[in-house]
């Protein structure tokens, strides 16, 4: 599984997130941040376009080395940008320092999410955001059904994805106050498809 988790995985995963179907989501998450931002998994840079005069710092954070070297060959704005590798449960940055994190996408696939948001809150000023699209558990019990069963396969496939996954449980359990969330389907297979998108604060 190296040579696919190292080299063909990075690209498949790009792909994916060139569908245009994300872009709305992309830029209406994006035009939330604000100040010095973390953006957890940033992935091969797809969002790094979208940032505007509001934001005066990007971090953007990812454990995968091959698709850090495509983000940081992405177009970049015209606002500093320094990439970090390393894990969302670990983050290498101090106390309260970001106005905002970003997350699109990205909860899915981290092993310990708790611990992630744990971090994610210990790096956010006091006032700051979490501003999050993500997919995740669906509310028909049938969809549900799909997911669960579908998760264990998809997940040795995907990097770790987890179809399943409720963001707005786990934002809650996590010491989060979710401030504006709206969910629905995007277009595709409802499994893969039901998305959370909106913003929280430290609780």
């Amino acid at each position: 599984m190296g040579f696919y988790n190292e080299i063909i995985l990075p690209r498949l995963c790009d792909l994916a997130m060139r569908n245009k179907d994300l872009l709305p989501y992309r830029e209406r998450a994006i035009r939330a941040a604000r100040g010095r931002v973390l953006e957890i998994g940033i992935g091969s840079g797809r969002n790094l376009p979208f940032y505007g005069p509001a934001v005066k710092q990007i971090v953007g954070l990812e454990p995968g080395p091959k698709l850090l070297e495509m983000a940081r060959h992405a177009r970049q704005p015209d606002i500093p940008v320094e990439f970090v590798e390393a894990s969302a449960e670990a983050i290498p940055i101090e106390n309260r320092s970001m106005d905002t994190v970003v997350t699109t996408w990205t909860m899915c696939s981290i092993p310990d999410i708790d611990r992630a948001l744990a971090e994610a809150r210990r790096v956010l000023k006091p006032g700051g955001k979490l501003v999050f699209v993500e997919h995740g558990r669906a509310p028909e019990p049938r969809v549900r059904w799909w997911q669960d069963r579908l998760t264990p396969a998809w997940r040795r496939i995907s990097g770790g994805c987890h179809l399943n996954r409720h963001v707005a449980d786990v934002l809650r359990r996590n010491g989060f106050d979710i401030e504006v969330m709206h969910t629905g389907y995007m277009n595709g297979l409802k499994p893969m498809t039901f998305m959370y998108e909106g913003q929280a604060s430290p609780r």
